[in-house]
């Protein structure tokens, strides 16, 4: 068989194909689906979630998630999904991580990376965690966050501690140590953030039950605290502790915007 047969015969198969094609009315289609958008991140303890809002597309079968240790490193897949929700619990409390996510249809095409880049750090946190009044309980009533352990009020791990006072409810902090009562809150997840001023200049904070405690330790860590109850022997509180050192970083939804052009690698 010579070349041209071979050649003419390759060309009559592909013309029967696109011929093929355009009867049954089907078209090949090479468009990626928009991108999907405002992404928000839950943080906890050892696992991250993450939300966004769908794609505006209408052929959307799915999205891909990517994760990168920086914000202009490499983003690498770590699951897909079909909704518009994802949790991984694959990462390790006090590290950085920068999520985006694309969306992909039927026909295999992605998107570009979400515009929004969201970031985050899991962190270590308790829940109904007790101590006791420092003065009739004086070994249980401090609490060391670092370490999750109940302390003497007076030890050098107590981060903070409770009193009463002739019935009246006390948290209260040492010298090298900072309060502050961001008030009623609906759970522990509410404050996202250490404030930066306000602290309270007599190292204590009137104890509430529903209110949300920011504590800045000693050694330069950021913990929050709130009370589900109290009675005159104890207080019951949850607790969140950002391990990095001076990140303000408390919060369970991080959503940053990027005001800049960004090239990602994956």
């Amino acid at each position: 068989m010579t070349r041209n047969i071979v050649f003419s015969i390759l060309l009559l198969a592909g013309s029967l194909l696109l011929t093929g094609c355009e009867e049954y009315g089907y078209e090949a289609d090479y468009t990626p689906p928009a991108a999907p958008s405002n992404l928000l991140i839950m943080n906890g303890d050892g696992l991250i979630e993450l939300f966004w809002d769908e794609s505006r597309s209408s052929d959307v079968s799915g999205y891909n998630v990517y994760v990168s240790s920086s914000y202009n490193g490499r983003y690498e897949l770590i699951g897909s999904t079909r909704r518009n929700y994802f949790l991984d619990d694959g990462v390790i409390n006090g590290n950085t991580y920068f999520y985006a996510v694309a969306a992909f249809d039927y026909s295999g095409n992605e998107s570009s990376l979400s515009s929004d880049y969201s970031y985050v750090i899991p962190r270590p946190e308790g829940y109904d965690q007790a101590i006791f009044d420092y003065r009739r309980f004086p070994n249980n009533s401090g609490y060391n966050l670092i370490t999750e352990r109940i302390v003497a009020y007076d030890d050098n791990l107590s981060d903070f501690f409770f009193e009463n006072y002739n019935g009246q409810f006390y948290l209260n902090v040492w010298d090298d140590t900072d309060i502050k009562d961001m008030g009623p809150t609906i759970d522990l997840y509410e404050i996202t953030r250490a404030p930066e001023s306000g602290w309270s200049s007599t190292k204590d904070a009137v104890a509430r039950v529903g209110h949300t405690y920011i504590i800045w330790t000693w050694n330069n860590h950021f913990a929050k605290i709130r009370i589900n109850r109290i009675t005159s022997e104890r207080v019951v509180f949850d607790w969140a502790y950002q391990e990095v050192e001076g990140s303000r970083m408390l919060k369970p939804v991080s959503q940053e915007r990027n005001i800049l052009t960004r090239s990602f690698t994956r």
